[in-house]
């Protein structure tokens, strides 16, 4: 039996964040900035006093230059300041700057960054029931009643989940069965595989930021006094960002956040938010509910609302997660990130139909939203409709979308809709403009799938092999060699092909399969049977596997 396209159409880069950074001036100070002064002689390249030409490299989102000027400001002795400045505010407005436009070089949006690690999931204390109800659990794998295309049509990931059309760092995480099983499988952003440690991720990038600082670190934060840092509200919002996410000191950020908002008489919601924030990120995800859940009682903030479900996630409650979007909804009407919330958790619960209508709504709301669109068009081609799907990808392409994943779903949207002029140039496209080795192997893929539509064998050989040249780890295309291996008779050369593939990707079928019936043909019941019942608990609606494993047992009863 020879496995269908199991690459999914992908229409962005591996990375997802929020559409747009958040706007610089609504964190840490007044719009014009601390500091701005009008008097004094102008100064500087651009004929402007250093202070104001610093903001104004800030404003125009250059930082780098913005902490050259800011740094340059501080180095100057106390008799230099500009006169009426005072002695030290401009040094005060300086250091803040600075302090601002340090974090935002290494600025990631903690909203949408969900990686749960290998340490987190071994370490994770938290239970979860064993055996949940269908459509509870994120965790568990076919607990879903929701309708899709099957296993047979839409391939799956280790963890379970449909492969979606657009990939979010979330997309990457899951919940693999056994240890050894998460360590085997490739590292790579198609696969479920968890990364060794989020912790040490944001510990890498914030080592990563000190390069820009070759005197060191620019504040020494076992030397800070906090608790007079956080009597100063507008000084005390700026250093808490530095220290969460330049320095990544997540320990220093919650004492910070704690005695500002003391200082605060706990009234501020802002102070709330970031003190949650810290507890999600050690792990402690009940304290962190209590300081979002106090921070929406203060001020309603879609912002908010985010960080609660993406602590209702990790705790595996997407049934919570899903009506706390929804009474978002009935405070936010028409919001484009809770609707897409609701979407992706339909999504990753197997329930692809719900997930369709709430894209469609995503898209009356915002009508160039590439992830709406990437998933509606995935769910289209997987529906046995690629003149659908094509319409959305070609509206990607017009929004000025140009990489290899949309070149290599419109090939294969061209021909499954028999448009075969378009098919080989899409894929040509999409081989020029491959970044990596994975990337290269998907296009080879297709188009050995290509090769097996117009019944050219040899070429279709010739791809799969390219694709394991460029990944050696793929497991789909070691399965369609085997079929290919079989249909020459090398009986041997397809099993060995068949077991790589199985244990490269336990969570497909089709190997498994392949393998009972192989096994079956040369008279290897045993085997042949143990390899039907692995492919039926992967698959269990497969009919065939259903069908082998009765004759089988008919075949035991007899002996």
């Amino acid at each position: 039996r020879q496995q269908g396209p199991r690459r999914p159409p992908r229409a962005t880069s591996p990375v997802a964040l929020r559409p747009g950074p958040r706007s610089a001036t609504t964190r840490g100070g007044r719009r014009g900035g601390p500091g701005r002064s009008c008097c004094g002689a102008p100064a500087g390249a651009m004929g402007l006093e250093p202070l104001f030409q610093a903001w104004s490299y800030f404003r125009r989102r250059k930082f780098r230059e913005c902490a050259d000027v800011c740094s340059q400001l501080l180095e100057r002795p106390p008799g230099e300041q500009v006169a009426g400045a005072g002695p030290w505010r401009e040094a005060a407005a300086a250091w803040n700057l600075k302090t601002r436009a340090l974090t935002e070089m290494v600025y990631v949006d903690e909203i949408d960054m969900d990686q749960e690690g290998i340490a987190e999931m071994i370490l994770d204390e938290n239970a979860i029931a064993q055996v949940a109800r269908p459509g509870t659990s994120l965790k568990l794998p076919g607990t879903s009643q929701g309708g899709g295309p099957s296993p047979a049509v839409r391939p799956v990931t280790q963890s379970g989940r449909p492969i979606t059309g657009f990939v979010r760092p979330s997309t990457q995480s899951g919940r693999p069965s056994t240890m050894e099983q998460a360590i085997r499988t490739p590292r790579t952003a198609l696969t479920a595989r968890p990364i060794t440690s989020a912790s040490g991720g944001y510990v890498r990038l914030g080592t990563a930021s000190m390069l820009t600082n070759p005197d060191g670190p620019f504040i020494n934060l076992s030397r800070l006094n906090l608790t007079k840092y956080a009597q100063k509200p507008k000084l005390a919002k700026a250093l808490f960002e530095y220290i969460f996410h330049h320095e990544n000191d997540v320990k220093n950020a919650l004492d910070l956040a704690a005695l500002a908002t003391e200082h605060a008489q706990f009234k501020d919601w802002w102070w709330k938010v970031q003190i949650g924030k810290c507890y999600y990120r050690l792990g402690l995800y009940r304290e962190a509910e209590k300081q979002f859940k106090s921070a929406l009682k203060q001020q309603d903030m879609v912002d908010t609302i985010l960080y609660l479900a993406k602590v209702y996630l990790r705790l595996d409650q997407p049934v919570t997660a899903l009506n706390l979007f929804k009474q978002g909804l009935d405070r936010f009407p028409g919001e484009v990130t809770l609707i897409c919330g609701i979407a992706r958790i339909y999504e990753e619960m197997n329930n692809v139909s719900s997930a369709a209508e709430y894209y469609k709504d995503v898209l009356k709301q915002d009508n160039t939203h590439v992830e709406a669109i990437a998933c509606i068009g995935s769910n289209h081609f997987y529906s046995d409709q690629p003149e659908i799907a094509l319409r959305f990808y070609r509206r990607l392409l017009q929004m000025g979308v140009y990489n290899c994943q949309l070149f290599n779903n419109l090939g294969l949207c061209c021909f499954y809709a028999q448009q075969y002029d378009m098919t080989l140039s899409s894929f040509e496209r999409a081989l020029f403009l491959a970044e990596n080795e994975e990337e290269t192997a998907d296009v080879w893929y297709n188009l050995g799938h290509v090769a097996v539509g117009i019944g050219d064998l040899n070429l279709a050989y010739q791809c799969f092999k390219l694709t394991l040249v460029n990944n050696n780890d793929y497991a789909e295309a070691y399965n369609n060699l085997a079929v290919l291996e079989m249909r020459k008779g090398h009986t041997e050369q397809a099993r060995a092909l068949l077991q790589t593939a199985s244990s490269l990707a336990p969570h497909m079928y089709e190997p498994h399969f392949n393998v009972a019936i192989l096994s079956e043909k040369v008279g290897d019941l045993q085997r042949s049977y143990t390899a039907a019942q692995k492919s039926e608990e992967a698959f269990p609606g497969h009919v065939d596997t259903q069908q082998l494993i009765k004759q089988l047992k008919e075949h035991f009863a007899m002996l």
